[in-house]
């Protein structure tokens, strides 16, 4: 037994290009384990980073722009337009939560009538004290979820000169991280182990896909919003900003988000619509939209980043989201290429060992 396992770590763990990359992914989870919070404006200078590079490379590149004004030009323009999304939509999201919490006792009530009469046509199934405890139940969840929502409001408000500070940092790390690239990495990889040649050659492959995730990611966010609001806005749905927003979000947590999301759009439309076939063509509609995403914009979008099962996805999802919250979930599925990529390439004998 002893001598099997001693061969199973010769086999794994004798060659140095799989010992530095080792190093390189336990020292990289516990520094994201240990300070994601502190490192979180990083994480999003990355983020843009990655959105940003294309259009500048477009610019420089095809249309023979120098590199420094193209960043300057890109750059610009996405604080620009960041700035008027965030005066022209916050203002409307804020208003449309409120009304929406204000509406909420009206809808319970109404839900609690037409729960009551289950157990008229359903005796077996359904009796007045189960439905009285749920209802308890819901109502102090509710009141529960406004209060940390009042809670976290007070809590944004007090660290708005943190926020301020990030404002300020985020595009300036970009700036840098776009303009001075080859320098960073170079400056970086002083740091790296020396044996590093598989580190290199995983990272070659993982680049590529980052970048192509982030990018598609973020388009798919931007489309899945827009189409949902313009189906809302269409039917005539309340809070249309609100769920559109909601749901442009929800791709973020790939087959679970779409499916949480769905409760809040059709509670609100049974609620404004009731059992009519207003309600039923709207989350036609709004189911279509769902699965023209899933089975056409997906595949379009992330045809070189994505070639995982979807059990493996959800794993990855629950697994990251569990260590790391939002940026686990946001990058789950590079993080599971990521594995997939380590094992793919990791030495199993030294005669596969990278020299």
């Amino acid at each position: 037994m002893i001598e099997m396992l001693k061969n199973w770590y010769l086999r794994r763990f004798s060659d140095p290009q799989a010992m530095g990359l080792a190093a390189i992914l336990f020292f990289g989870f516990v520094a994201i384990y240990f300070f994601s919070d502190l490192i979180a404006p990083l994480l999003i200078a990355l983020v843009l980073a990655y959105l940003l590079e294309m259009p500048i490379s477009f610019l420089s590149d095809k249309l023979k722009l120098p590199r420094f004004l193209s960043i300057l030009l890109i750059l610009g323009g996405f604080i620009a337009v960041t700035i008027l999304m965030i005066f022209g939509l916050i203002p409307t999201l804020i208003n449309q939560t409120v009304n929406l919490f204000s509406d909420l006792p009206n809808m319970l009530n109404l839900s609690h009538q037409w729960v009551m009469s289950l157990p008229e046509s359903y005796p077996e199934l359904v009796d007045y004290q189960m439905i009285d405890s749920l209802f308890i139940t819901i109502r102090e969840k509710t009141l529960a979820f406004g209060e940390s929502a009042v809670k976290f409001s007070l809590s944004s408000l007090m660290n708005l000169v943190t926020i301020g500070i990030y404002a300020f940092l985020v595009p300036l790390m970009v700036f840098f991280m776009v303009k001075d690239q080859d320098e960073l990495i170079a400056g970086f990889s002083r740091f790296l182990p020396k044996n590093r040649t598989l580190a290199s050659k995983v990272w070659q492959e993982m680049q590529l896909q980052i970048a192509n995730y982030i990018r598609g990611k973020l388009f798919e966010i931007l489309i899945v919003a827009v189409v949902s609001y313009i189906i809302f806005l269409f039917f005539g749905l309340r809070y249309p900003l609100l769920l559109a927003v909601a749901v442009g979000l929800s791709v973020l947590i790939p087959y679970i988000g779409a499916v949480l999301v769905t409760i809040p759009v059709a509670l609100v439309a049974i609620f404004q619509f009731g059992a009519t076939p207003t309600f039923g063509y709207l989350m036609t509609a709004y189911i279509v939209s769902q699965l023209l995403d899933g089975n056409l914009l997906v595949p379009y979008l992330f045809s070189e980043a994505v070639n995982l099962h979807p059990l493996t996805i959800i794993i990855a999802v629950l697994i990251f989201g569990g260590l790391w919250g939002f940026w686990g979930v946001f990058f789950a599925i590079p993080l599971a290429t990521l594995v997939k990529a380590v094992v793919n390439a990791w030495p199993s004998n030294e005669d596969e060992a990278i020299s």
